[in-house]
């Protein structure tokens, strides 16, 4: 039976505002990239501790972002929404305005909190207000929100930066915050509330320490070198018992906040899974490429950002390619291909060095962005062709969550293994310098400023070990996420086809 097409009026404003909150949203994962150095200083914090500025607000997002569906129905979506987005503007400006590092993390937090709620509220609405027939669409315009915040956030975070300070990659959301929150409360209408819902506080609890655990342990590892240290133990066996226990509870405990029939779904589960993955990616490589291109290449931060912005632009231009092909090619067809086209990407980007020319630089990251929109599209909407509507509140949650996990990981793990990598390369560099190196004897100019017997030649010769060290640490690092294609790859042979599956549903 085919689906009913919904009648809403003021379609168009509904879907400008929910898109400025989803940006807003998105964009506050990564905007602070390129501001990090200069944020480090602000804030007296050492490269490890600065981290948390991003990775605190996704983790809180991604605990936050579970119990969506269930706070939708109980308070009602409008109401929900519009509390959201003016918490979130709210916690923007105490981030600018923090002036500790402990301070930047608490409203970081707080800001994540708040903003967990926009995204799967924002998709569930556009599904809602848009025709079956139109789903390919409103999907390449939503997907264009959360795709563009991550990949355009280091440009707009470079400019503002340049142009004033760090501070304003924060406040900046004030003006979207208030138009959000104007054209909601005006046109968004009105969902029906059930009060009489009681919150399932245990599954949550479980959720939140196992998911509060893994990034404890993902982010201190490096620091405390891993299962050495006591800390990390424990993390681990809290992170593996509160997501066992919680997953115990959701399958056999009578209320839970998440309904179990969403796992059920063969073509969700395996977009969700997707989603985790090319998550750990987008976020991953914008954290990468802003600190390689200040800190190796030594662009200004006004210019790194803005060599970051041909990504997002094809990104763009793919999603509302990928949204007609769908009409003609199966989507799980596009999504391989996109899949394949971003390996060969990060792959050709492990080869990098510091000279690499900016023509070449754009090219790859044009090919990676539309690569990108051409996976993100067709997953989104696959994920809720077999869908019942009755389960879209707690999948674009569950899915918002999957996706908010990945950039977490991913950016632990990218700075897990460009540390290590750095390391073990700087001690193979150091190893290979003796006094025998005809590069250091005589009276080169080489030999004069890097002479390891001087104080200053052996300060000058480290600069340069180190610096080489930090290229071949990041190479690994793109080296690495090229492989993370290859689950997705395998996803695809799960999901069903969903030209079979939609002319099921208009019989």
């Amino acid at each position: 039976m085919a689906e009913t097409e919904p009648r809403v009026p003021h379609r168009s404003i509904i879907t400008l505002c929910v898109m400025m909150a989803t940006l807003m949203q998105v964009l506050d994962s990564a905007i602070a990239n390129v501001a990090l150095p200069y944020m480090r200083g602000s804030l007296s914090a050492n490269q490890d501790e600065i981290t948390w500025v991003l990775t605190s607000y996704v983790i809180a997002a991604a605990i936050m972002t579970a119990p969506v569906g269930w706070m939708a129905v109980r308070f009602g979506r409008k109401q929900l929404f519009i509390g959201c987005v003016i918490g979130f503007t709210c916690a923007s400006m105490l981030c600018g305005a923090a002036q500790s590092l402990t301070q930047m993390v608490g409203f970081r937090i707080l800001q994540g909190m708040c903003g967990a709620a926009l995204v799967p509220l924002s998709q569930a609405t556009m599904l809602d207000i848009y025709p079956f027939h139109r789903r390919a669409h409103a999907m390449a315009i939503f997907s264009s929100g959360v795709m563009l915040g991550p990949i355009m956030g280091p440009t707009l975070g470079g400019y503002l930066t340049d142009l004033y300070n760090w501070r304003w990659v924060f406040y900046v959301n004030l003006p979207f915050g208030i138009l959000s929150v104007t054209g909601l409360a005006i046109f968004m209408p009105r969902a029906p509330i059930r009060p009489e819902l009681r919150f399932d506080w245990r599954g949550f609890t479980m959720l939140a320490v196992g998911i509060g655990a893994l990034q404890m342990l993902l982010d201190r590892g490096q620091v405390l070198d891993w299962f050495s240290s006591t800390e990390i133990i424990v993390e681990a066996v809290f992170a593996g018992l509160g997501l066992y226990l919680f997953l115990i509870h959701m399958l056999t405990a009578e209320r839970r906040f998440l309904n179990p029939a969403v796992f059920r779904d063969r073509n969700f589960i395996a977009s969700a899974l997707m989603s985790l993955f090319i998550a750990m990616v987008m976020l991953a490589t914008s954290a990468l490429l802003a600190p390689y291109l200040q800190d190796l290449a030594g662009y200004p931060v006004y210019t790194a950002g803005i060599a970051l912005a041909p990504r997002g632009l094809g990104t763009m231009m793919a999603m509302f390619v990928a949204s007609k092909l769908a009409d003609h090619i199966d989507q799980r067809a596009i999504m391989a291909g996109g899949l394949l086209v971003l390996g060969f990407s990060l792959h050709a980007m492990s080869h990098w060095t510091p000279d690499v020319t900016q023509e070449q630089m754009m090219l790859t990251l044009v090919v990676q962005g539309a690569a990108i929109g051409l996976i993100f599209n067709p997953m989104t909407v696959v994920a809720f062709v077999t869908l019942p509507a009755s389960l879209r509140g707690d999948a674009t949650a569950l899915q918002a969550l999957f996706r908010n996990m990945g950039q977490a990981i991913g950016v632990s793990v990218t700075t897990l293994v460009l540390t290590r990598s750095a390391q073990i390369a700087h001690a193979g560099l150091v190893a290979g310098i003796t006094p025998f190196d005809r590069l250091l004897q005589g009276t080169s100019a080489a030999a004069r400023l890097w002479n390891p017997m001087t104080p200053s030649g052996a300060v000058a010769l480290n600069d340069v070990i180190t610096r080489q060290a930090q290229i071949i640490g990041y190479n690994n690092d793109f080296h690495m996420m090229a492989f993370i294609i290859v689950p997705p790859l395998l996803l695809l042979l799960l999901m069903r086809r969903p030209r079979r599956v939609l002319a099921a549903a208009a019989e």
